[in-house]
C-alpha cells in the first residue's frame, strides 16, 4: 500500500492511497477458494469447484466485496498510522481502476483536533440549593384539591355559572355545512376553563338543564383544521346536566382517599416530591453552569462536519417551530440569516462541548454500564403505561434509541466526576429567586 498525504487543512486531510494489482488478486482468489470450499453446483462434489467456474460464475460481486473491505481496511491504516481519528466517514472517490491494476483512490476526511481539557481543580462553581418552603407546600396541596374537586347536582334548579359541568349535546354547522368533527353528544365540558372555542363557554352561561342554545363563534385563524380555520361557526348546543364543584376540605379523610393515614403524611409526600423535583432542576441549573465555564476555558478548533449535522438538526426544528407558531419568542422578529448565525455558534459550542466531555470520559475511563443502561430504558419504557412491551421491542430493535439514551447518562457522569474535581460553593435560594435566575440566563445552548 502506498499512501500520499496530498492536503492538510486544518482538521481537513487528503490521502492518495494504492493498492498493489497483485494484493487485490489475492485476496479476491482466497475469499473465491473459501466460497468454493462450501458451495454446490451440479456436476462438482463440495469443495472440488474449479476456481475458472468459480470466478466465472461469482468473480464480479467477490471483487466488489474485496473492493469495500479493501478500500476500509486501507482507509484505517492509514489514519491509525498517523494517529489520526476520523470526525465523520471518510469520503472516498475511486480515481483509477481496472481488471488486473493497481487501485488507486482518493481519501477526504477530517479528524478530531486534539483536546487538553483544563485543570478542573481550578474550576469555581456556585450550585445553587434550593428546598420547599412551607408557602410551596401548601400551594401544592391546593393544586392537588383542586384537581379532585368532587361534582353533585345542585339541591335546587338553577342556570349554569361558571366553574360548573355542564354535560352537552352539540351540533356545529360552517357556512351551513355539517362537517366531521363538529357533532357530539355527553360531553362533560367545565365552564370557564377554555376547553373549546374562545367564546363558545360564555355563551353556555346561564342555561338550564334541557334547554337548546344557539352558540356562534368563529374559529381562530391558527386553528388546525383547515376546513375551519377562521370561519364563523353556528352549534346548536343542549345541556342535558348540570353538576357543581365542591371545594374538597384538606383534612385527614381527604389524604386517606388519596390512600394515606392522615392529612401531615400527605404534606410529608408532596414535601419529599417537590425537593426530589427542586433537586432534578437546581442539578439542571448546575450542568448549564459547568457546561458555560468549559465553553469559556476551551477554544480549541472543531470539525465543520460535525458543526454543519449539529446546526442542521438545530434549523430543521427552527423550521417545524415556524410552521407551527411556536418559536422562541426572542426569536420571532429575526431574520433567516441572524437566526442561522446564532444558531450554528450553538452548534459549534454543543460540538466542542461533546468533544470536550467525550476525551474527558475517555482519559478517566468513564462509561455507562450495561445496568446503568437497562435502568435508563426502563424508565423510559415506564413513561408509556399500557405500552410497555411495545415500547421495549423498540429499544430492542433500534440501537440507535438505546444510543440516544447513553448520550446523556454519559455525559451526566462526567458532569458529575468534573463538579467533583472542582472547587464548589453552596448557595440556597428561594424558588422565585432560583426563576428569576433562570429568566435572566442567556438561551440555552448545550
Amino acid at each position: 500500500m502506498q499512501v500520499n498525504e496530498t492536503q492538510t487543512d486544518g482538521l481537513k486531510r487528503q490521502f492518495e492511497i494504492v493498492i498493489a494489482a497483485q494484493d487485490i488478486e489475492s485476496r479476491v482468489n482466497e475469499r473465491l477458494n473459501d466460497l468454493a470450499k462450501k458451495v454446490k453446483l451440479p456436476g462438482f462434489r463440495p469443495g472440488k469447484v474449479p476456481v475458472s467456474l468459480m470466478k466465472q460464475r461469482y468473480g464480479a460481486s467477490v471483487m466488489g466485496e474485496v473492493l469495500e473491505e479493501t478500500v476500509n481496511d486501507s482507509t484505517n491504516q492509514a489514519l491509525n498510522d498517523r494517529g489520526l481519528r476520523p470526525a465523520l466517514k471518510p469520503k472516498v472517490e475511486i480515481v483509477a481502476f481496472d481488471q488486473g491494476k493497481d487501485l488507486q483512490y482518493k481519501v477526504d476526511v477530517e479528524v478530531l483536533p486534539e483536546v487538553q481539557p483544563m485543570d478542573f481543580a481550578a474550576l469555581e462553581l456556585e450550585r445553587l440549593t434550593l428546598a420547599p418552603a412551607d408557602a410551596d407546600v401548601e400551594a401544592a396541596l391546593a393544586r392537588i384539591a383542586e384537581s379532585n374537586k368532587k361534582s353533585q347536582e345542585p339541591a335546587t334548579a338553577r342556570p349554569a355559572a361558571k366553574g360548573d359541568l355542564v354535560t352537552i349535546d352539540f351540533a356545529g354547522t360552517v357556512d351551513g355545512n355539517a362537517l366531521p368533527g363538529l357533532q357530539g353528544e355527553g360531553f362533560r365540558l367545565e365552564l370557564g376553563a377554555g376547553q373549546f372555542i374562545p367564546g363558545f363557554e360564555d355563551q353556555l352561561v346561564g342555561a338550564s338543564v334541557d334547554e337548546e342554545r344557539e352558540v356562534k363563534v368563529t374559529f381562530p385563524a391558527d386553528y388546525p383544521a383547515e376546513d375551519v380555520k377562521g370561519k364563523d361557526a353556528i352549534f346548536k348546543v343542549t345541556v342535558k346536566k348540570l353538576e357543581e364543584q365542591v371545594e374538597r376540605t384538606l383534612d385527614d379523610d381527604f389524604a386517606k382517599e388519596m390512600g394515606l393515614e392522615s392529612l401531615e403524611q400527605l404534606r410529608t409526600r408532596v414535601r419529599e416530591q417537590l425537593a426530589g423535583e427542586y433537586d432534578n432542576v437546581a442539578r439542571a441549573n448546575l450542568k448549564r453552569r459547568v457546561l458555560d465555564a468549559l465553553a469559556a476555558q476551551h477554544s480549541f478548533t472543531v470539525p465543520v462536519g460535525m458543526v454543519d449535522m449539529e446546526f442542521d438538526a438545530i434549523w430543521q426544528q427552527i423550521e417545524k417551530d415556524k410552521a407551527a407558531g411556536q418559536l422562541d419568542p426572542e426569536d420571532k422578529d429575526k431574520s433567516d440569516d441572524e437566526l442561522k448565525s446564532e444558531y450554528r455558534a450553538i452548534a459549534e459550542r454543543r460540538v466542542r462541548l461533546g468533544l470536550l466531555l467525550s476525551e474527558v470520559g475517555r482519559q478517566q475511563n468513564i462509561d455507562v454500564s450495561q445496568d446503568e443502561l437497562n435502568q435508563a430504558v426502563m424508565a423510559e419504557v415506564r413513561r408509556f403505561p399500557g405500552q410497555e412491551q411495545k415500547v421495549l421491542e423498540y429499544f430492542r430493535n433500534n440501537p440507535s434509541a438505546v444510543a440516544g439514551i447513553r448520550a446523556p447518562l454519559f455525559e451526566q457522569k462526567v458532569i458529575d466526576w468534573i463538579v467533583g474535581q472542582s472547587k464548589v460553593t453552596d448557595r440556597a435560594v428561594t424558588l422565585e429567586e432560583f426563576n428569576k435566575i433562570a429568566e435572566d440566563a442567556p438561551k440555552a445552548a448545550v
